[in-house]
């Protein structure tokens, strides 16, 4: 117990430590949280028509399946996150562990979230705190699988590539903030494939209301991306469209996604066909 408690102990100081030197910018929150990050698309209630108004990141039922029963929660300030240290959130937004020490679930995508920067994890910590308190209950998640203590060891500091149309940057674009790159990898036993054999490979299914959509393959090869021009890449990532047109299936969040900047976009195009040639999964 006293090893445990010293453990958490310095994962806390290292958190403090973080909080402390980074550099929030509500600016860059509200974007990060609005665009491509996109986390309204799990955390905000969904109606027919949409999210629902006045219940921005009010927390929603995620997913439902025999392995588990997702909510996201309430993310406003009227919600338990407001007796929570900026620390403590950032915390549990990049490595999944809430201030008693549990750990959040899936589908939040801790494997990418690892890798977001100090400077922005800090605006967007900064930016929750500014949101409207919505009152609305979520139930907490259900898991029929045993969830793993930890996902990595603490994470002490991150220093984000400098912002660019740049593969660097298109890359964290990508992965820690839109994680473009754990959907769009196969599923394995341990979590989504994203080692170098197996990135951007698609074939993951998601199953909704809508039916089942599968992931694309995004990498370079004729399977995945290959055969598009950087428009119609554009169109898909930001509009949702087909080259001939059709609307493209949820669960991307292409409404958020519609906010990035031409920049950004071109980063991330840019950094998708750097990607080694990969055939379908």
């Amino acid at each position: 117990m006293k090893l445990k408690a010293f453990a958490t102990s310095v994962a806390s100081l290292g958190s403090l430590a973080v909080a402390a030197t980074a550099e929030p910018d509500l600016a860059r929150g509200e974007y990060l949280v609005r665009g491509p990050a996109g986390c309204g698309n799990c955390h905000t209630p969904l109606g027919p028509d949409g999210p629902v108004p006045g219940m921005e990141l009010a927390g929603r039922l995620v997913d439902k399946n025999p392995v588990f029963t997702a909510y996201a929660p309430n993310i406003t300030p009227a919600s338990r996150i407001a007796d929570w240290s900026d620390a403590e959130l950032a915390r549990a937004i990049r490595e999944g562990l809430r201030p008693d020490g549990s750990l959040i679930g899936p589908p939040m995508p801790f494997a990418m979230y690892r890798g977001l920067g100090d400077d922005d994890l800090a605006s967007i910590v900064a930016f929750l705190r500014t949101l409207a308190p919505v009152e609305n209950e979520v139930p907490p998640s259900e898991y029929n699988i045993p969830l793993p203590p930890a996902y990595g060891p603490p994470v002490e500091t991150v220093t984000a590539p400098p912002q660019g149309v740049t593969v660097a940057y298109g890359a964290y674009l990508a992965g820690p903030v839109a994680h473009c790159m754990e959907c769009h990898s196969p599923m394995g036993p341990q979590g989504p494939m994203t080692d170098p054999a197996h990135l951007g490979q698609g074939g993951f299914e998601f199953h909704g209301p809508w039916g089942t959509s599968i992931a694309a393959n995004l990498t370079s090869h004729e399977d995945g991306l290959a055969g598009y021009s950087d428009a119609e890449l554009k169109a898909m990532i930001a509009e949702g469209k087909r080259t001939d047109g059709s609307e493209m299936l949820p669960p991307m969040p292409y409404g958020y996604l519609a906010g990035m900047t031409p920049e950004d976009l071109d980063a991330v195009i840019l950094y998708l066909r750097s990607l080694p040639p990969l055939p379908d999964a």
